[in-house]
């Protein structure tokens, strides 16, 4: 019997790698700028003790809420970055932040309920947004201004059926890092916060992060983290969330039902990389802060538009228009004639399409060389983009 399949949209970013992994196998090299991955290796110690556990035997379930360890460094972890007493009883630890997005929707959102979700963003947001049946509420911000929230614009989106704001900071795609007036501004809104932190560290030029649990309103907000961007560990696929003391019951339940619970060796790789993983953290935060110059100014030399430099994370938005307006196509376009993987700027909504994102956590090599292939074929869209416009202006004329 046929069914409607979820209400999902495809992860663009992600249909760009697989068709890169694709030309890959006939033997081509591609340039993989598309997707939020770090070429830093994970802390030796996080290395070491996933070793460890594995021959210790360590493979069995755990507390579905994590190990009792790894709960306890997260909660000494927050209070040392953040200055915040979080009790080790509201952490979950997950497989990665998304199962974290999922409880947290599944908690706050019922079908016709709204989410304010400040854009460009992260496009699994409104996806589990509408998983639930919700409806996501886009607030756009501008790249001139850093992409700050508006916190009057956020206020006016505001109805009887709003039951949350994302908010995120250090953000994907935009790099942008709220100042603490407008995350405390957030805060006082009298609605929960979806608080995605996986960038918090990875910020540049003395830009410091504010976080909800730093500011006191983290009591009735979801806070999101994990390892796979501060420390390099996406594959380990490691996560964790905060919730406020009413969800710690219900959400062990879903943890419970969905996930049975985070692979034990990974999580003694946690612990690990919040002991020992500091070094290694400054160390890519440096080399992510030169390739961050290096690709801004790459990126205008071709004829992007760049306005600002980000403060935070670690891509690039830039203005793609001159080559082309429908970044979906633009994308597999740069992909399959120079090899070159960028996300569409679509992916992250409406306020993101004419846009490309471009990830500055990859090599310096791949950098240049992505650089150096773009420059060989984007002449030639921006002569069909002109076209293209010119043939547009005429229509319009007659």
């Amino acid at each position: 019997m046929h069914r409607d399949p979820p209400p999902l949209e495809p992860f663009l970013a992600m249909e760009v790698m697989e068709r890169a992994r694709e030309i890959e196998r006939t033997g081509a090299h591609v340039v993989h700028l598309e997707l939020g991955e770090p070429d830093a290796d994970p802390p030796t110690a996080a290395l070491d003790a996933c070793r460890d556990a594995l021959a210790r035997g360590e493979t069995r379930y755990t507390d579905s809420r994590g190990l009792p360890e790894l709960r306890e460094a997260i909660a000494a972890d927050l209070l040392r970055r953040f200055g915040a007493r979080v009790p080790s009883e509201r952490v979950l630890v997950t497989s990665g932040t998304s199962p974290g997005m999922l409880l947290a929707f599944s908690l706050l959102v019922q079908p016709g309920d709204e989410v304010i979700v400040p854009t460009p963003h992260y496009p699994c947001y409104p996806n589990f947004v509408r998983y639930r049946g919700g409806v996501p509420v886009e607030v756009p911000t501008r790249a001139e201004s850093g992409h700050r929230i508006d916190v009057d614009a956020v206020k006016r989106a505001v109805t009887p059926r709003t039951v949350a704001i994302v908010l995120a900071s250090p953000a994907n795609p935009t790099g942008a890092v709220q100042p603490a007036e407008t995350v405390e501004a957030l805060a006082g809104l009298g609605l929960p916060l979806v608080s995605d932190e996986i960038y918090d560290g990875l910020v540049y030029g003395g830009v410091e992060t504010a976080s909800v649990l730093r500011l006191g309103g983290g009591c009735e907000s979801f806070v999101l983290d994990g390892f796979s961007k501060r420390y390099a560990m996406t594959g380990f696929r490691l996560g964790w969330l905060v919730v406020p003391e009413w969800a710690e019951r219900p959400a062990r339940i879903l943890a419970q039902n969905l996930f049975i619970s985070a692979c034990a060796f990974v999580q003694r790789a946690g612990i690990a990389a919040l002991e020992h993983g500091e070094a290694s953290l400054r160390e890519m935060r440096a080399v992510f802060d030169r390739r961050r110059g290096r690709l801004v100014a790459g990126l205008r030399e071709l004829g992007f538009g760049v306005p600002r430099a980000p403060d935070g994370a670690f891509y690039v938005l830039a203005d793609a228009r001159r080559f082309g307006a429908d970044s979906r196509e633009l994308a597999f376009r740069l992909l399959e004639e120079a090899h070159v993987g960028t996300a569409p700027g679509v992916d992250f909504g409406r306020a993101g399409e004419g846009m490309l994102r471009f990830c500055y956590a990859r090599s310096d090599a791949d950098i240049e060389e992505g650089l150096r292939r773009l420059a060989r074929v984007l002449p030639s869209l921006s002569e069909k983009a002109d076209e293209g416009a010119a043939g547009v202006e005429a229509g319009t004329a007659r």
